[in-house]
């Protein structure tokens, strides 16, 4: 065989017979194909799931990857389910005529206000932008519609909910504009209620004829209804993730975006405007049964929402929530209001509102730890398949190259290059 031997390819370039060399097939992608061959097998590698592409965040950077798991949210929901049931079995076997008639028409308008205040405090948790001038906010309509009840409910209730409203758009610009945490700028707003409050230092007599147990059924339907559809609304991912887009990050003074600032500054102002709807119908309330409103800071009123929107499920961190969750909360702390009432305990409510704080802390706790997504599994076989499947090539996305590829250790020979007399006999 003669060594000297050569032909010419295709592309022009000379290649020598017989030297033992052989041709090897280009591992790059060109372009055209995007899988590889070896040895009658092509690797594919595991791709991420369209599901889990699908519910990455808007800033994938940040954000998980996978949706929010709701399981534990609607098991959280039905130990709080059970509990509504044992304090409603507790009142109705011990203290049957607190629940019944009247009193029981009263203890639904005392959950709905309560509820408004828990659905405010709910959506500014999960807008990431916290705002505790709720109760004073409440505080404030009740007095204000008991100082002008004489106009009539309608225009009273309509310039209370305007002027919080408006406070709520001031701690929303505060907020959103500069970009700093809803519970700084919304205890500025809150102070600035009590100022107003504390301009009334005596208990005022309530003129109007307005009573809201009249319509007990409605208004706690009412906040059933806005608060289950807002839940529904939240389970939705793109939703979902679009409210908490305000949620801090790596860096909590890094702007987040205009979404997210929209959303924070329509949770401020809507939650305030709940507030004073909320202290309108507390105001009638009191006017019915006991014909005054007594000042109050109104500081124990955003502890108990704030503690039944957390012991609802939604999360201190924002986002994260459940779809029922707000509505046995707020139910179940009435429940408990109720109750302590009619067993004459005298608990100050500021005492309730710290309990239940604390534990919606440890709800929090709890969601934030079993409602993360599932973590992607990085350690399951790469798969292999035969030859002609298109769509797959070598790249992992895990930087793998063939630099990494463990050594093989080179076969032994018989004969050896550097033997003179494998040479000697062709000259």
């Amino acid at each position: 065989m003669a060594y000297d031997s050569e032909a010419t390819d295709a592309t022009g370039q000379r290649r020598y017979r017989g030297e033992g060399f052989r041709e090897e097939s280009d591992l790059r992608n060109d372009g055209g194909g995007a899988h590889s061959v070896i040895a009658g097998m092509q690797y594919r590698p595991r791709a991420t799931p369209s599901a889990n592409l699908d519910d990455v965040f808007d800033d994938p950077a940040h954000g998980e990857v996978g949706r929010d798991r709701l399981g534990v949210h609607f098991a959280w929901e039905g130990v709080l389910l059970l509990g509504v049931v044992a304090i409603g079995f507790l009142l109705h076997s011990g203290h049957r005529e607190t629940i019944t008639g009247a009193n029981f028409k009263e203890l639904l308008v005392f959950a709905s206000v309560l509820g408004l205040l828990g659905l405010g405090a709910s959506m500014t948790l999960r807008a990431g932008a916290v705002n505790l001038a709720l109760g004073p906010v409440a505080a404030a309509a009740a007095l204000y519609y008991a100082e002008h009840s004489a106009n009539g409910v309608v225009p009273t209730a309509g310039m209370a909910v305007a002027f919080a409203a408006g406070l709520g758009l001031v701690v929303a610009v505060l907020v959103v504009g500069f970009h700093v945490p809803g519970w700084a700028g919304s205890l500025a707003a809150a102070l600035i209620a009590v100022v107003w409050i504390q301009k009334h230092p005596a208990p005022l007599t309530v003129s109007g004829e307005y009573d809201p147990t009249g319509h007990a059924l409605y208004l706690y339907g009412g906040f059933a209804a806005l608060t289950i559809v807002a839940g529904l609304l939240g389970a939705i991912r793109s939703i979902r993730r679009g409210v908490g887009r305000f949620r801090p990050v790596s860096d909590p003074a890094r702007r987040r975006g205009g979404l997210g600032g929209v959303v924070a500054v329509l949770a401020l102002v809507g939650s305030s405007a709940l507030a004073a709807v909320a202290g309108v119908v507390m105001a009638a309330l009191n006017g019915t049964t006991e014909q005054v409103v007594a000042p109050t800071e109104g500081f124990e009123l955003t502890g108990l929402a704030l503690g039944a929107a957390l012991i609802g499920g939604v999360s201190a961190y924002g986002r994260r929530g459940g779809v029922f969750g707000t509505l046995l909360g707020v139910s179940l702390l009435a429940l408990v209001v109720w109750y302590a009432d009619a067993a004459q305990w005298h608990i100050s409510l500021y005492a309730l509102a710290a309990g239940a704080l604390a534990l919606g802390l440890v709800v929090t706790r709890l969601v934030e730890t079993f409602g993360r997504p599932l973590p992607l599994d990085d350690d399951a076989p790469d798969d292999w398949s035969d030859v002609g499947v298109p769509g797959t090539s070598w790249s992992t996305g895990s930087g793998d190259t063939w630099a990494n590829l463990p050594a093989q250790p080179a076969p032994a020979r018989a004969d050896q290059w550097g033997d003179e007399d494998r040479w000697s006999s062709l000259r």
